[in-house]
Order: C-alpha cells, then sequence, then structure tokens
C-alpha cells in the first residue's frame, strides 16, 4: 500500500480553493451561492467617488464624543447600503474623521447629500397669521436697532431709502426699517421668498446674530426647494420653536405613491413618505393633533419645512404623509434618511474626489500589462536558466498568481492599484525561493552527488534561508497593515497572500513534482 501523503493532500486543497474562488470570473452562470464569491474592485480600479468627512463633536460631552465617530460610521453605512452601493469603504481617521469610498456610484451628489445629511427629523406648530405678523414686526424692529451687525441688510436698506421720497423715509423711520420685511412678501397661506432673495434669506437663517433677533419661542424656516422648477420662489414659514415630536418618535418610513384619482393635490400621482410612530410618538401625535385642531403642524427636516398640513382633526394611531416637492429619488433618499436615525454628530466635507470610470479602466488595462509583462519576463528567465526546473516553477507560479485573486475573493478583500503593484512585486519575488533552492541543488550536483541527493540536500539547506527571508517580508507586511490605511493596507494584503502563496509553491508544490515526475530511481541527470 502506498504512504499517506500530506504533500499531496495540501496540493489537492489548493488546487480546489483556488479554483473555486476563480471560477466566478471566467463562468458567469454559476448559482447564486457560489457567484456572490467575486473579486472586489477598489475604487482607484472601478472608479466611482470618495469623501473624506468631519464629526464636529464641539457641542457633544467628552463621553458622548467617543462614540460619536463610531455612531456615525454605522449610521452612515446603513444609509450606504439601503442606497445600494456595493462593496463600499467606509474607515475611522484619526479621532473625528471618517473616509468614505464609493466605487461604482454615478449619481455623486445624491451621495453625498445622504452621506451628510444630519436627519433631524422635528414636528413643529405653524404660528397664526396675525402672530406671525407681530413676529415679522418685531425681527424688524431688532434689526433696526442692530443694523450695523447686518452689513448687508444695512446695504439694502440705504439703496432703499435712496429711491424713496421724503414722506416715505420719514413713515420707514417711525415704524422702523422694515428691511427684513422688504425682503418678502405675504403669500396666499404664509410668507414668500423670491428667487433672487432665496440665498439672502437662507443665510440669514444660519446667522447666529439673525437668530437672536428672532423673538425667543419663535423660529423662521424655508420650505423645500422645488426640483422641477429650479427658479421658484420659496415659502417662509413662522413656526413655534417647541418641538411636538421627533424622529427619535419615529419606527419606520416608506415611499409610498398616490393614486391619480387621488382627491388631495399633494399626493395625486406623486410619491410621498408614509411615517409610522412608536407607540410613546402615537400617543404623543394623538395629543397634539388632538389640542390643535384647526392649526398647522409643521414636518420640518434638518430646519426646512417639508410640509404643513392642517390638522383636521385628532388623529389616532400615529400615522402621518411627508408630502412634498420632490421625486421619486429625492423620496427614496429621504426614507433611507428617516429609517436610519439620526447622526449622532453633525458633519461636514473635507473633501470630495471623483474617479471616472474611464480612469478605472485604463488603470486595470495597464495594471494588468504591467503583471503580464512582469510574469512573462520572469517566465523566460526562468526557462533560460535553469531549463527544465525553471519551468516547473513557471508552471507553479501561474498557480500563485491564481492563488493570490482567489485569496483576496475568499477574504472579501478589495484589489486596489497598489494591490495590483503588491501582485507584480510578488511575482517577482515568487521565484526567489525557487532560485535560492536550485542553486543550492546545483551546488550538490557540482558537488558529485546523484539528482535525488542533491535535491534533498539542496532543499534542507535552502529552506531555512527562505524561511528567514520571508518571514522578514512578511513582518514588514504586516506592519504597514497595521499602521497603513486604504491603498496601503491593500497592498500589504496582495503582499503577505503573495508571499505565503510562493513559499508554498517553491517549499512544496515545486518540491512535489520534482519528486514525482522528474527524479526517478535510475535518474542520472536533472535539467537545472
Amino acid at each position: 500500500m502506498k504512504k499517506f501523503s500530506w504533500r499531496g493532500l495540501s496540493i489537492v486543497i489548493f488546487i480546489c480553493v483556488t479554483a473555486f474562488y476563480l471560477a466566478p470570473l471566467a463562468i458567469p452562470s454559476l448559482p447564486d451561492w457560489w457567484a456572490r464569491n467575486k473579486l472586489k474592485l477598489g475604487l482607484d480600479l472601478r472608479g466611482g467617488m470618495q469623501i473624506l468627512l468631519e464629526v464636529d463633536t464641539s457641542e457633544l460631552s467628552v463621553a458622548d464624543a467617543r462614540g460619536a465617530v463610531d455612531q456615525n460610521i454605522k449610521i452612515i453605512r446603513e444609509r450606504i447600503d439601503q442606497f445600494g452601493v456595493a462593496e463600499p469603504s467606509i474607515q475611522k481617521m484619526g479621532e473625528n474623521r471618517i473616509m468614505v469610498q464609493l466605487p461604482g456610484v454615478s449619481n455623486y451628489e445624491a451621495a453625498e447629500n445622504l452621506i451628510k445629511q444630519t436627519a433631524m427629523l422635528e414636528f413643529k406648530l405653524v404660528t397664526p397669521a396675525d402672530e406671525a405678523k407681530r413676529v415679522m414686526d418685531m425681527i424688524d424692529v431688532n434689526i433696526s436697532n442692530n443694523l450695523s451687525f447686518f452689513p448687508t441688510l444695512a446695504d439694502l436698506d440705504k439703496k432703499d431709502k435712496s429711491v424713496m421720497p421724503d414722506s416715505a423715509k420719514a413713515d420707514s423711520v417711525k415704524a422702523g426699517s422694515g428691511v427684513f420685511s422688504s425682503l418678502i412678501r405675504p403669500g396666499e397661506v404664509d410668507y414668500e421668498v423670491q428667487y433672487s432673495d432665496v440665498r439672502l434669506i437662507q443665510d440669514l437663517l444660519a446667522d447666529t446674530l439673525f437668530q437672536q433677533a428672532v423673538p425667543m419661542g419663535y423660529q423662521l424656516a424655508l420650505d423645500k426647494q422645488d426640483t422641477e422648477t429650479a427658479r421658484a420662489d420659496r415659502a417662509l414659514y413662522v413656526l413655534s420653536s417647541a418641538v411636538e415630536l421627533s424622529g427619535g418618535d419615529l419606527a419606520k418610513a416608506k415611499v409610498e405613491y398616490g393614486s391619480a384619482t387621488s382627491t388631495d393635490p399633494r399626493i395625486a400621482n406623486k410619491p410621498y413618505i408614509s411615517i409610522e410612530m412608536k407607540r410613546d410618538g402615537s400617543r404623543k401625535f394623538e395629543r397634539v393633533t388632538a389640542d390643535n385642531v384647526g392649526k398647522r403642524l409643521a414636518i420640518v427636516l434638518d430646519g426646512v419645512v417639508y410640509s404643513a398640513p392642517n390638522i383636521q382633526e385628532r388623529i389616532a394611531g400615529g400615522r402621518a404623509q411627508i408630502t412634498g416637492k420632490f421625486t421619486s429619488a429625492e423620496a427614496n433618499e429621504l426614507s433611507i434618511v428617516l429609517n436610519t436615525g439620526n447622526l449622532i454628530a453633525p458633519i461636514k466635507p473635507i473633501s470630495t474626489s471623483i474617479i471616472g470610470a474611464t480612469l478605472g479602466s485604463d488603470s486595470i488595462r495597464s495594471g494588468s500589462m504591467a503583471g503580464l509583462i512582469g510574469l512573462l519576463c520572469v517566465v523566460i528567465f526562468m526557462l533560460i536558466y535553469y531549463k527544465l526546473c525553471g519551468f516547473i516553477a513557471d508552471f507553479v507560479l501561474i498557480f500563485n498568481v491564481g492563488f493570490i485573486l482567489a485569496m483576496l475573493t475568499a477574504f472579501g478583500a478589495t484589489l486596489t492599484l497598489p494591490g495590483i503593484a503588491g501582485i507584480i512585486l510578488t511575482i517577482g519575488m515568487a521565484v526567489d525561493a525557487n532560485v535560492l533552492i536550485f542553486e543550492r541543488i546545483r551546488e550538490e550536483l557540482d558537488g558529485g552527488k546523484t539528482p535525488r541527493s542533491a535535491v534533498d540536500a539542496g532543499y534542507k539547506r535552502a529552506v531555512i534561508t527562505v524561511w528567514d527571508a520571508n518571514l522578514t517580508t512578511l513582518i514588514a507586511a504586516a506592519v504597514l497593515y497595521n499602521f497603513g490605511s486604504g491603498p496601503i493596507r491593500g497592498f500589504a494584503v496582495t503582499l503577505a497572500i503573495g508571499i505565503i502563496g510562493s513559499m508554498f509553491s517553491a517549499i512544496v508544490f515545486v518540491r512535489s513534482i520534482l519528486d514525482t515526475f522528474v527524479i526517478t530511481g535510475t535518474s542520472k541527470k536533472l535539467s537545472i
């Protein structure tokens, strides 16, 4: 009975594992459970976008700030997964920065807005018309008394008064400047802002000094911009600053489409978001609607009013609708943000990089070409210099490169351009172990030993050197992986896998072929 060979079994496993994970690259019609194991391409090869974000933890306690970045990463990941981006890379950078890489994404603006949106959902009551008028008058007076703090409004005020008759100037002085009121006009329901003044109003609403000019207990907010009419006017609401319900009371949100025959023009043949409250939120919602019948309840997201429907009656069950001027894609993005919850701390983009698909294709072509040229040069050198043994080393080298790609697929790693560089480097290093072993075998043959004795002695003397040389490189790869990030890690992973594969190939695979097919009991010569 032939003796069991662990070496032969390990080679069979090596080949089978490599073939299993590489099969989806060559055979597209595999079952789903098998086809899922596909090699992932990085941002630099596939194209997409990269966003560096900074988390603002200045208003959080020390304890909350520590977990804010990690919690934001979790929420961003949930949003991206629902957005449908495959294989995103989300990493913490330093103490308060997050690197997001989205390979294959094409709608860059939507992806960036989805990531950075704080998603502060609030339900607030809209003030009645007479009360809103008093608030506007008080804002005018407060600004008039502190006009020097608002240079833009001061310039507008001077410009308006320069073309006014003297009697009008006197009336203006008696009533206050009215400079803020001059930017808005009463609408059918609320105030309206002309498109030309929208940007100025947005800047004022974000200004801390202007917020101090708004009477306590009140808040101003614009409605959502109409995406179909780019230069449309905007409505301005005067809201009570008290939050009746918040995003924490929300259980789930879902995009739905109104029937074309619906009598409600807000949802007729339009997308809207159906929301459902948690148990406590349902009770709050029922109380708020019961106490404020006839008033309007504004649904405010990140300081923008999406809708402000009238409360016709007490609403039980905790269900409501968010209607607004948005497309199907915008409604879907909003539902994703609402379902994943508020960011723990606000974030702001530091830099955004867009990598086109053309650059990715060029990178793949140039990287593949470099790899093929490197492989071809190594193959030719080994064939010329080591003859049959060189051919065996070249044969095994092909399996080694396949093993690297298979392991990247198995571990869910991502192949990047630096990763291709790691493979090319590995190709050169892969035959290094064979070179050391073959040179030892030559020395033994020159000393008069038989081919089998020379192979045994050559491997015995060279293996220690091979282990030492490759272990030091593995240590370097481990250091690069632990302390590096992004592309450096990709290079370290492919380098480490390549070293392990090349050591196995040289010490086990090539040796087994030599013992089985080349060296027999009667062999007098060895082609090396």
